[in-house]
């Protein structure tokens, strides 16, 4: 219940609950974000961690503070999205006929994966990159594609790229606003952009339905 709490106030309060994280843990707040990133990533049933904003909020404060050190943590947000992405192929490869097979598993429900299939029909490979910046969507796109028909050559090709533009993309994206005296008098609302802009494709599709 406490991990629960702490998810959902990292979700809701991330900035706060990162400079609390940070003060408390020092140096170990690398071990915690690679941990978050890895679990966002490969498993299925962590659809709702704030990926997005938690790594535009790394890359304010590494600007506005300097407690964060960017030159180690996009390569090393980079591997854990890349690791969380292949432990989350081999889960679906070994695992998806009984996954599919149920309506609802914890938080993941079957139409999160019916959407990411629609999407890999309509992109192809690139769906892998595209996902990257679509809540819920990036995390069940490498369950879909192991369990699906994509080869694993194709998969990493597509994986590595989108792991790359993703966090490096958004840590670098927060880093050089940071620079900006409005958007951290406005941080919050910055924040609520990001996730409302991530959110967009879903509700778009929702909307047309």
């Amino acid at each position: 219940m406490e991990i629960i709490e702490f998810f959902k106030e990292f979700l809701l309060h991330t900035k706060p609950t990162l400079e609390r994280l940070i003060a408390q843990y020092d140096t170990y707040i690398y071990i915690i974000l690679f941990l978050v990133v890895f679990a966002e990533t490969g498993l299925v049933i962590m659809p709702f961690l704030p990926g997005d904003s938690m790594l535009f909020t790394i890359g304010f404060i590494a600007h506005t503070t300097g407690s964060l050190d960017i030159s180690i943590l996009i390569p090393l947000l980079i591997l854990a999205a890349l690791l969380g992405d292949n432990l989350n192929y081999y889960i679906g490869h070994k695992f998806g006929d009984y996954v599919q097979s149920k309506e609802r598993i914890l938080f993941l429900k079957r139409e999160h994966i019916d959407r990411t299939e629609k999407y890999f029909e309509k992109n192809g490979g690139f769906t892998i990159i595209i996902a990257r910046f679509i809540p819920i969507v990036r995390t069940v796109a490498p369950f879909v594609a192991g369990a699906g028909e994509m080869k694993y050559k194709t998969y990493i090709s597509y994986c590595i790229l989108g792991a790359i533009f993703w966090v490096a993309g958004i840590i670098l994206l927060g880093y050089f606003l940071g620079k900006i005296p409005w958007v951290e008098a406005n941080f919050e609302k910055v924040i609520l952009t990001i996730i409302v802009i991530s959110l967009l494709p879903i509700v778009t599709k929702l909307f047309k339905k």
